[in-house]
């Protein structure tokens, strides 16, 4: 690796976990921001829900690429770019006049954060040693929780507040000026380090994957809303030859010794395979619950994106309590002992939460869902610190960063398409209901705790294979 001389130091520090907080932060105020969006564009709760995915569908295509520009153009020259990029696209989603400009810059964020994202952990690798590294890891850990609550709460009073009348647009415009002053700075803060070999970008690989998640995203997202017209149905068959050709390349790719996206040698590994199962029912749902619950507090229950932001306060207080002290955990305890925990107290807290909204009916307060929420962040930062170590279980050395791209991607698209594919059976349930949110939570909430369960009664069969094996579990 070619790197600075120099280490960050907590001036470069605190530009790169800013840098970090950008895409994390949006999330969050994205979702606090859905009902005033829907008020002001009149958008449909199927379009609102593409207002999220199609963000973390992009972040996913493009992580990869994003990670390996930086190994050949150096790392602070992409996180800048993304930075930049992110901006603007959070100034065009502020100036959006139409759901399909909004979209478009959406997708634009995406991108940004994924350029941005992948520099942060390897410059922290490579420019940090001892203790510095160790408590600079431990902060990149740390910090979903507090962006995560920055979001929530500061998302709801930038909304609330309706600063210059421009109500949900302030959420996105406030990226910009914490955008200028990563730009301005990180130039003489950040120090500059790659590879000392060009990797390779598999373009091939990165459409294919774009490809796929769109043919799966659109369909199953319109589809209910438009009664399934025949292009819906196509594109749902397009997965087919989709995946056919993906696969073939990265057959063929990985035959010449190249290292294709989805590299089919680690996919065969148990641990790529479990972490996939990880993916698909946990980090769907957990973006699904993030969308739905919004979707509830406010045009469910009419509370203001302030109130609904303080109400996930004890979740971002717990998921950060629970991922610093995760480290220490793990010293004393296997990953699937980790993993079934965390799926033990999430459980709780979901099954708490159906009984919370069972009890209070239509109306809800913060304090009423603290205790369940809190349970609910706590097991989830449980469920993610497993992820990566379950995942990265049987990677070599050699293939170390494949793995993580890989793994990283899995939780990006997975993420992406939660409230897509889940957002629809709430709205369905939403129907079902006569416009009972509060019931149709409680359904949907039944259905991500069987899918907590489903995910538990894997990890409790595969016992022999989840046992610890190697250092990189540890």
């Amino acid at each position: 690796m070619k790197t600075s001389a120099v280490s960050p130091g907590r001036a470069g520090l605190f530009l790169l976990l800013t840098g970090q907080m950008l895409p994390l932060i949006d999330t969050s105020i994205t979702n606090v921001a859905l009902d005033s969006i829907t008020l002001s564009l009149h958008t449909s709760a199927t379009q609102l829900a593409l207002i999220v995915a199609l963000y973390g569908v992009a972040f996913a295509v493009c992580l990869a690429m994003g990670s390996k520009l930086g190994d050949n153009f150096g790392r602070r020259r992409i996180f800048l770019w993304g930075v930049a990029l992110f901006g603007i696209a959070s100034l065009l989603c502020g100036l959006a006049n139409s759901v399909s400009a909004l979209l478009a810059a959406r997708t634009l964020q995406g991108m940004g954060a994924a350029l941005i994202v992948p520099q942060i952990l390897a410059t922290l690798h490579v420019t940090l040693k001892g203790t510095a590294h160790a408590r600079a890891i431990s902060l990149y850990g740390g910090i979903g929780g507090v962006a995560f609550i920055i979001g929530q709460m500061g998302g709801g009073w930038l909304v609330s507040a309706d600063i210059a009348g421009l109500g949900w647009r302030n959420a996105f415009f406030i990226n910009v000026p914490i955008c200028l002053l990563v730009l301005a700075l990180s130039r003489r803060y950040v120090p500059e380090t790659q590879s000392e070999t060009r990797t390779r970008i598999d373009w091939q690989g990165t459409v294919a994957l774009a490809m796929i998640l769109c043919c799966l995203l659109f369909p199953l997202a319109l589809g209910p809303e438009l009664h399934w017209p025949w292009e819906t149905k196509a594109a749902l068959l397009a997965l087919i030859p989709l995946a056919w050709w993906m696969r073939t390349s990265a057959l063929k790719q990985q035959q010449a010794g190249l290292m294709p996206l989805l590299p089919p040698s680690l996919l065969k590994l148990h641990s790529i395979r479990f972490g996939l199962l990880i993916a698909l029912l946990f980090f769907s749902a957990w973006s699904g619950f993030m969308f739905c619950m919004a979707l509830t507090l406010q045009a469910g229950m009419g509370m203001t994106p302030y109130q609904s932001g303080n109400s996930f306060v004890a979740l971002g207080v717990a998921y950060f309590v629970s991922a610093w002290y995760a480290p220490k955990m793990i010293g004393r305890y296997n990953m699937r002992t980790i993993l079934l925990t965390g799926l033990v107290i999430q459980v709780s807290g979901l099954l708490a939460l159906i009984a919370t909204l069972q009890l209070s009916g239509q109306m809800v307060g913060a304090l009423a869902l603290a205790p369940s929420t809190a349970l609910i962040g706590y097991g989830q930062a449980l469920i993610v610190n497993s992820f990566y170590r379950i995942g990265m279980r049987d990677i070599t050395t050699q293939d170390a960063g494949a793995g993580s791209a890989l793994l990283s991607t899995l939780q990006q698209a997975t993420l992406g398409l939660g409230p897509a594919l889940l957002g629809g059976l709430f709205l369905h349930l939403v129907g079902q209901s006569q416009g009972n949110y509060s019931t149709a939570l409680s359904g949907f909430l039944a259905t991500e705790v069987v899918m907590m369960l489903v995910l538990a009664a894997a990890a409790v069969s595969a016992r022999h294979q989840l046992a610890p094996r190697c250092p990189a579990n540890s």
